[in-house]
């Protein structure tokens, strides 16, 4: 929590001269304490992304292209078996680049062509996650280069943490007031901080294919969801 007091004296107790008078600073407004809260509240995944990817070499670009989009075509089916919809499946990168020999004072020479076909799935069912990369890995894919969960909506979520910042703040406020022997007055401004939602917590990275006698174990666990609140309040000095 941060807390900043600003108290306006409207007198001066000591005699001061007329130029260390001039450099006081107008009064203007009531005493008030500014507080800034932060409300934290957890949420729980509901969705999840995976980029599955195919690579594959061959001493040619179109014969290594051509292998490639045998086992994509495999992936894709296989995944459409599981019940997932053309909308959930989307390339997001096709890239095919040479691989070369290099030796010392000659130009290098091209050995092969690597071609690698990345495709993400948008997974709305949480109990599919692990049948989704095995199914992938057992149909042609050999690289799992990114898994993240989310959660689709966290506006509820949101709002209940700004209502928790909003009572931190009121408790260190409050507290504040008592220290410098006053009374916390009423509830002048409210800015709610600029809010992102809990980025997507990335998994390891697998490679290679799993074993068919169990499925891939998968546990999204929980994210921290959190909004800062700025407050203003009016001071009451004691009597």
């Amino acid at each position: 929590m941060q807390i900043r007091f600003l108290l306006l004296i409207g007198s001066i107790l000591a005699p001061v001269s007329s130029q260390a008078q001039d450099n006081i600073p107008p009064v203007s407004g009531p005493p008030q304490i500014a507080v800034v809260g932060r409300g934290e509240v957890k949420v729980s995944p509901d969705r999840a992304t995976i980029q599955v990817s195919v690579q594959t070499r061959a001493t040619t670009a179109a014969a290594a292209a051509s292998e490639n989009a045998a086992k994509q075509q495999s992936v894709f089916a296989a995944l459409r078996a599981l019940g997932l919809t053309s909308d959930q499946l989307s390339t997001i990168n096709y890239n095919v680049y040479p691989e070369q020999r290099y030796q010392e004072g000659k130009d290098p020479v091209i050995v092969g062509y690597n071609v690698t076909n990345t495709i993400l799935v948008d997974v709305r069912k949480l109990n599919q996650v692990g049948a989704i990369i095995d199914a992938a890995l057992a149909h042609g894919a050999n690289m799992i280069t990114s898994l993240q969960f989310y959660s689709s909506s966290t506006e509820a979520a949101r709002r209940s943490a700004i209502a928790v910042a909003i009572e931190n703040a009121r408790a260190d406020a409050e507290a504040a007031a008592r220290a410098a022997h006053g009374t916390l007055g009423t509830l002048l401004e409210i800015n709610i901080g600029s809010y992102a939602p809990p980025p997507p917590r990335p998994m390891v990275m697998l490679r290679g294919a799993t074993s068919a006698a169990a499925e891939t174990p998968i546990n999204p666990g929980e994210q921290n969801l959190s909004v800062e609140v700025a407050t203003r309040w009016r001071f009451l000095p004691g009597q």
